[in-house]
């Protein structure tokens, strides 16, 4: 079981080109689950998720952000990893830990993902939490972490290499 999570791991990359085909709803249903399953700070499950498979909104959420959203240009599928900034003061670490395993779910279902990053990011001088929060009504307490863009893989990367690992950054004992 190990073996094939590190195998799963090294062939997830950050895929920025889909194909022109819808996602099935039991599909997202099974990414949301990985994100719904995440851990969370003493329990608190601050994380909820908004999914936008309107291309037009998918289209508003681009201007949200200045750079590294041309992955929404061809995505079928946005979520929004969005937590109740009052239910936890580590929602951003929460939020982060769902929509990593969302990733890995992506790439166990054949699919390619890319994380989009809103939180402390702008456009045009303002904030893209803030314009994603006013295109998808989002509750003001609530913290924008991320944007995960999904479709089928219309480009292809090779995997990871065990070999370039840096084990140098693996401290034991102390630094």
């Amino acid at each position: 079981m190990q073996y094939e999570l590190l195998d799963l791991l090294k062939t997830r990359r950050s895929i920025r080109q889909f194909k022109d085909k819808q996602i099935s709803k039991e599909t997202i249903e099974q990414i949301l689950k990985a994100g719904l399953l995440a851990p969370s700070s003493k329990n608190k499950r601050p994380v909820e998720f908004v999914v936008v498979e309107d291309k037009d909104t998918i289209k508003k959420l681009k201007k949200c952000k200045g750079k590294g959203v041309d992955s929404l240009n061809t995505a079928t599928c946005a979520i929004a990893v969005i937590a109740d900034s009052e239910k936890s003061d580590v929602w951003v670490e929460d939020a982060s830990i769902a929509m990593t395993l969302m990733h890995i779910a992506a790439e166990n279902l054949g699919l390619g993902s890319v994380w989009i990053q809103i939180r402390n990011r702008f456009v045009e001088g303002r904030s893209s939490e803030e314009e994603v929060r006013r295109v998808l009504n989002i509750p003001d307490n609530y913290g924008v972490l991320s944007i995960l863009a999904i479709g089928y893989k219309d480009e292809h990367k090779d995997p990871y290499d065990e070999g370039s690992l840096d084990f140098s950054k693996v401290h034991t004992n102390r630094y």
